[in-house]
């Protein structure tokens, strides 16, 4: 593959997350991820900060998705539909990338830098939603319960929706762990 082909972003991110997967992730080089995108390190270097960021590069555009559908959903809303609007939003980010997202899963799961990297990720999710939701008219104590629920809620269900043999849809997961954590809530029992 020549280093003119288009779409080298998207080459290399495939070859990054071929190779963590063979190697693991702390045994593969840049030069490595590279050489087998067919292309150069200034060429990774120009689209990843780092070899970490191929796999949080779409973290930005998750948050606001999340956000923008938290803050979009009617005004009618109550809180926690707007949070269920801003989980089907970001549930329909991840259509059709269901084998991507499980490869990469394992490889965040085996390394604790990766997993780290995920928690302040999730954190940064949540403090944006708790924003937008103040912005809805919470107070800051509610808002900031809600959004790490609702972060929660959404780490539960990708973790259903990456696991082997699973074929709901990431919507439906998210649902469910939603209408779980009502019913722990209230005092209920689940399966």
């Amino acid at each position: 593959m020549g280093r003119w082909e288009p779409d080298a972003r998207g080459r290399l991110a495939k070859a990054a997350l071929e190779l963590y997967s063979e190697r693991g992730y702390e045994q593969t080089t840049v030069a490595e991820i590279a050489g087998r995108a067919g292309l150069t390190e200034r060429t990774f270097f120009r689209h990843y900060a780092d070899k970490r960021e191929v796999l949080f590069s779409g973290s930005a555009e998750m948050r606001e998705v999340f956000v923008q559908g938290v803050a979009g959903a009617p005004r009618s809303a109550t809180p926690v539909d707007a949070l269920v609007a801003g989980l089907d939003a970001v549930s329909g980010m991840f259509a059709g990338r269901r084998e991507f997202a499980r490869e990469r899963q394992a490889v965040i799961t085996a390394t604790t830098e990766l997993r780290e990297r995920e928690l302040i990720k999730l954190a940064s999710i949540a403090a944006a939603l708790t924003d937008a939701l103040r912005g809805r008219g919470m107070a800051e104590s509610g808002a900031s319960l809600l959004a790490e629920a609702g972060v929660a809620v959404f780490k539960v269900g990708f973790e259903r929706w990456v696991a082997a043999g699973e074929e709901r849809e990431l919507s439906q997961l998210t649902r469910e762990s939603l209408a779980e954590l009502k019913a722990v809530t209230a005092g209920g029992r689940i399966g």
